[in-house]
């Protein structure tokens, strides 16, 4: 029996250590959804997403959205934007480990004993949750100054500039940078 809570707890501990293993999605174009994406929707009107994997924080995707909203709006020539609405979508899934169970000599979970025969082990199950976000906005955008009156509006270079260092880049795009 201790073996066998032995070996649940090892699989638990291996499986904690994988996920934590795992890295949060770098700033790119979307490919295997995970990254941004933009949409012309109408000659200053755009939508802009940001799709996080499960190691990618709330706060990192909310981040990686505003700064593709900035570039977008300064590749297109345009100097600010405004977020005509804007949300942040969380997806929870869960992973379920068990381990242990019945088994007889040399049986997965299970134990043998010379007084009893085969045993009963212990099974130890977890549930691991799993959350990933999307943020989407609609943005506007324009020429000339930021309107110092409109809270929904963003200067698209103070934007980019104040957001940069928090900007993680896939391995081979930051060597490019």
């Amino acid at each position: 029996m201790r073996n066998s809570v032995l070996r649940s707890l090892t699989l638990t501990s291996l499986a904690l250590a994988l996920t934590a293993c795992a890295t949060a999605t770098p700033y790119q174009p979307i490919k295997n959804g995970v990254g941004y994406a933009e949409q012309r929707l109408e000659s200053n009107r755009y939508k802009v997403t940001f799709a996080g994997n499960s190691s990618t924080p709330r706060q990192t995707v909310e981040n990686y959205l505003l700064y593709r909203a900035a570039e977008v709006t300064l590749q297109n020539g345009y100097d600010y934007f405004v977020q005509a609405d804007a949300n942040t979508d969380a997806q929870t899934t869960y992973s379920q480990t068990f381990s242990g169970g019945f088994g007889g000599f040399g049986g997965y979970g299970g134990y043998w004993s010379p007084f009893y025969g085969p045993g009963f082990g212990l099974g130890v199950s977890n549930a691991i949750p799993r959350t990933e976000y999307e943020a989407q906005a609609n943005i506007l955008v324009f020429k000339g100054p930021k309107p110092a009156d409109n809270f929904k509006a963003f200067d698209a270079r103070e934007v980019k500039a104040n957001l940069e260092s928090l900007i993680a880049r896939p391995p081979q795009q930051a060597a490019r940078n």
